[in-house]
C-alpha cells in the first residue's frame, strides 16, 4: 500500500474534483452548455470518464424540463434490464414518490418473449403498456436497441411517455435505433448519437434529472 497517495478518501471530496476536473476540461475544449444540459453531459462524463460525449449528447426542444416535470410528479420510471434499474438513485425516487420498474425477469414477459421470438426487455416495455405503466413515464433505454424500437412501436400505436432517454449501446441497431427516436415528435426524448452508450450512460442521464428534480446543486469545490 502506497501511504503517499494523494486521493482523498473522502467521497464528497472526490466527488467535488472530479466534477470541478470537468468542467475545467469542457472550458478547455470551448463547451459551454445551459445549466440543465451541464448537468447531464457532466455527469455523463463523470460516469465514464470519456469527453466525446459532450458533443454526441442530443435532447429534444424541452425534453430536460419535460423529464424533471414528470419526475417531480411520482411517475414510473421504466427500464429496460436491471443493471439500468439498480444504478438509479432509490433515494431520490422515494423522496420524489416514484418507483422504478423492470420486467425483463416477469414470469410473463419470459413466456411471451419466447413464444413471439422478441428480446425480453423489448418485451418488457409492452408489458408495461399493458399494465399502464408506460404511459406518463420516464422510459430508459441503456442496453438493448430491440426495447428502443419496441418503444417508438408502442408511440406509433399511441401510448405517450413523458420522456424517453434511449442510450442502448452496440453495433447492431443501436445507433439506427436511437436516429429513428431523434426522428420523432410526438415525445421528449434525450438520446447519444451512434454507437455509444450503455446502462452507465442511462444510469447517468436519470440521475443528473433526479438531482435537478430534487433540486439538489452539482457537486462543487468551495
Amino acid at each position: 500500500m502506497n501511504t503517499n497517495d494523494p486521493t482523498p478518501l473522502n467521497p464528497a471530496l472526490i466527488a467535488a474534483g472530479s466534477f470541478a476536473i470537468i468542467r475545467r476540461e469542457l472550458a478547455r475544449r470551448g463547451y459551454a452548455f445551459p445549466p440543465e444540459l451541464a448537468a447531464i453531459v457532466e455527469r455523463v462524463i463523470h460516469s465514464t470518464a470519456d469527453f466525446e460525449y459532450a458533443s454526441l449528447i442530443r435532447t429534444a426542444p424541452g425534453a430536460i424540463g419535460a423529464g424533471v416535470a414528470a419526475l417531480s410528479t411520482s411517475c414510473p420510471i421504466i427500464t429496460d434490464v436491471n443493471m439500468v434499474r439498480v444504478g438509479i438513485s432509490r433515494a431520490r425516487v422515494g423522496a420524489l414518490g416514484g418507483r422504478v420498474y423492470c420486467f425483463v425477469e416477469h414470469p410473463d414477459v419470459r413466456v411471451e418473449a419466447l413464444r413471439l421470438g422478441m428480446t425480453r426487455s423489448a418485451m418488457g416495455m409492452r408489458h408495461a403498456a399493458q399494465q399502464g405503466l408506460l404511459a406518463g413515464s420516464v422510459a430508459v433505454v441503456g442496453n438493448a436497441p430491440t426495447a428502443l424500437y419496441e418503444l417508438l412501436h408502442l408511440v406509433e400505436k399511441g401510448v405517450r411517455p413523458a420522456l424517453i432517454v434511449g442510450v442502448p449501446v452496440g453495433f447492431v441497431g443501436a445507433a439506427e435505433s436511437k436516429a429513428a427516436l431523434m426522428a420523432i415528435s410526438d415525445v421528449p426524448w434525450i438520446t447519444v448519437e451512434g454507437r455509444k452508450g450503455g446502462s452507465a450512460v442511462a444510469v447517468a442521464i436519470i440521475n443528473a434529472l433526479l438531482r435537478l428534480a430534487t433540486g439538489d446543486t452539482p457537486e462543487r469545490v468551495d
